[in-house]
């Protein structure tokens, strides 16, 4: 089954995360994805641009509105994803607590929805 691990954390500017602790950062996410590739569960992942980058679509009355920014203001924001193909919820939870974002965020664990 297929889920997809979305990453919520606190907005940041990763340029003002000293380089050292971005480092490590990044060779965390690089040594997870290492792992979930060599599982062969892995079938999509990206880091995101911050919310602030983000645009909001709608649709009423046939007219589309747009506006700037995520739908809501929240303390956490999406910093990225991760498509897999797990067994099981349980294997995907084990998977989800292995991703760097979970010891300062959290994981959303949500099975795709096959049509």
């Amino acid at each position: 089954m297929r889920y997809l691990l979305l990453i919520y954390g606190p907005p940041f500017d990763p340029s003002s995360v000293p380089a050292d602790i971005m480092e490590g950062q990044n060779a965390a996410y690089a040594a997870f994805t290492k792992d979930v590739l060599d599982r062969g569960i892995m079938q999509g992942g990206e880091a995101l641009q911050p919310s602030t980058a983000a645009t909001s679509v709608r649709v009423r009355d046939g007219e589309t509105l747009t506006s700037d920014g995520p739908f809501a203001e929240t303390k956490e924001q999406v910093g990225g994803y991760f498509l897999v193909d797990c067994k099981d919820l349980d294997e995907a939870i084990e998977v989800a607590a292995k991703i760097p974002g979970a010891r300062e965020g959290s994981i959303e664990v949500r099975p795709i929805w096959e049509m």
